[in-house]
């Protein structure tokens, strides 16, 4: 596993808002998220790499319970598996849209998944979670529209105590870039 630089914090009362670089499998706070698929077969990018962390077969094995139980997961649901080899204790899934063009129902369909995760972090004891750029990577969303779109729906959640913590772990310097200047334009300097 790698490792996670807090790059720029916010506070959002009661709640904080962290923007990171790095390996968010090395996240340890209460939950994680994953941008899964909705088969939740894992794959390339967060979600391969969080499949590995935890342990493919047993994480495969616990998210194909929940797909022959509830169906394949539509996009902006998320469901929770345990952490398994991870040191988050939970595991959120969640699909984002595949971007199309904007007007397709995408924005709807991403705020969804940020909000739905965070809900279900809270239904979960978790008060430390951490967030990878949903649908940013193979689904082709732009980076500072996803930003703004998943940066107001965590502030909401947190200022409505859902969580102490959301943090946004994010890959490249490219990235992070773009969430902060979201974050920047959305909540002003950073408060730490």
């Amino acid at each position: 596993m790698g490792s996670i630089h807090t790059a720029a914090c916010w506070s959002l009362a009661p709640g904080r808002l962290r923007l990171a670089q790095g390996d968010i499998t090395a996240w340890d706070g209460d939950a994680l998220v994953n941008a899964a698929n909705s088969a939740l077969a894992g794959g390339g990018g967060v979600d391969g790499a969080i499949h590995r962390a935890a342990g493919h077969g047993l994480l495969q094995a616990a998210c194909q319970d929940i797909v022959r139980r509830q169906g394949r997961l539509p996009a902006g649901r998320a469901v929770a598996t345990p952490g398994f080899g991870l040191a988050a204790r939970h595991i959120i899934h969640t699909v984002g849209p595949i971007y199309r063009d904007g007007r397709s129902g995408e924005p709807q369909a991403l705020a969804s998944a940020f909000r739905e995760s965070l809900r279900l972090a809270r239904e979960l004891g978790a008060s430390r979670v951490a967030f990878p750029a949903i649908s940013c990577g193979a689904y082709g969303y732009p980076a500072p529209q996803a930003a703004r779109i998943a940066l107001a729906e965590l502030a909401q959640g947190l200022r409505q105590g859902w969580a102490a913590e959301a943090a946004m772990v994010l890959f490249s310097a490219e990235a992070l870039a773009a969430w902060d200047d979201a974050a920047r334009e959305l909540f002003g300097q950073p408060t730490e």
